[in-house]
């Protein structure tokens, strides 16, 4: 613009815009606040989908069960369709109890492999439980493992036990009438009622009754019943009787030698592997 002096100076003249960069930190702030509160929303939306587990028993079918071991007794609510090992693992984290050292009983020997369901188990059934902690196996188990040890290589030494004479004059007497049928080639569990008819060594009839509530072995004979605690047998060695395969002479090691050994003659085979797994346990692998 020109002066009314005529000097021709020049002022140029400009307006202050507003600087636009400036809100940006007040708006970041606000953006930020916003984003974090979303991320928590989200955050607390995927914790509450995530399952505790429990979401799958809760759908299935259970049974309610009564768990005794050790004199003490413990409620448990399992699925029917549980296996016995699956069975044995809710014992081990209710007692303390390994699997490996548990046996666990409901009208006989509970096998790992069945489920609930399939052994009939049914709600309010009580489950006997016999086993001992670690420490109590290494200190009673340890002379047990040698012993039968060295009755298994005494064993592998021997002429077969059913040719020695000490055996023989019982077997020579024959089958005895009111045995109990064998069925050769199969393995059952023990069955609800005392293995009878058979004979002991000194030619007479003898029966033997399994008291899996109070871990007993109960042997009859006319005269008498002996209380055996399986806890207290170190070793049963079995063999089949030459000419009848489907039935063996058994051996309860109650003592340290083999003079302690109380033999069974015609025992039905298919219950052999079953009265070796009631008596010694299935930890016992000698």
């Amino acid at each position: 613009m020109a002066t009314q002096d005529g000097s021709g100076e020049v002022v140029m003249e400009t307006e202050a815009k507003p600087n636009e960069a400036e809100p940006l930190g007040e708006y970041a702030e606000k953006n930020e606040a916003e984003t974090s509160h979303a991320s928590a929303g989200d955050a607390t939306t995927q914790d509450s989908s995530i399952s505790n587990g429990d979401d799958a028993d809760s759908e299935q079918e259970t049974v309610d069960l009564k768990i005794i071991w050790n004199k003490n007794k413990y409620d448990l609510k399992i699925p029917v369709d549980s296996t016995g090992a699956k069975l044995k693992e809710r014992i081990h984290s209710l007692t303390g109890l390994p699997p490996a050292m548990q046996k666990v009983m409901y009208k006989g020997l509970l096998p790992e492999d069945k489920t609930l369901r399939d052994i009939k188990v049914t709600n309010g059934a009580k489950i006997m439980v016999v086993g001992s902690t670690i420490n109590d196996v290494l200190a009673v188990n340890t002379p047990k493992e040698v012993i039968q040890q060295e009755v298994k290589a005494e064993e592998n030494k021997k002429e077969p036990l059913c040719r020695q004479k000490q055996h023989r004059k019982v077997l020579d007497k024959g089958k005895p009438e009111d045995v109990m049928t064998s069925i050769k080639g199969t393995k059952e569990r023990l069955p609800t009622v005392p293995l009878s008819g058979m004979y002991n060594k000194s030619g007479g009839k003898v029966r033997l009754t399994f008291k899996l509530e109070q871990d007993q072995l109960w042997i009859g004979t006319k005269e008498r019943t002996e209380k055996v605690p399986m806890g207290s047998i170190k070793n049963v060695v079995s063999e089949p009787i030459e000419g009848h395969d489907d039935y063996h002479m058994m051996a309860f090691q109650l003592g340290p030698t083999e003079a302690s050994q109380y033999w069974v003659y015609w025992v039905p085979a298919q219950f052999v592997d079953a009265i070796k797994d009631t008596v010694l346990g299935k930890w016992q692998y000698f």
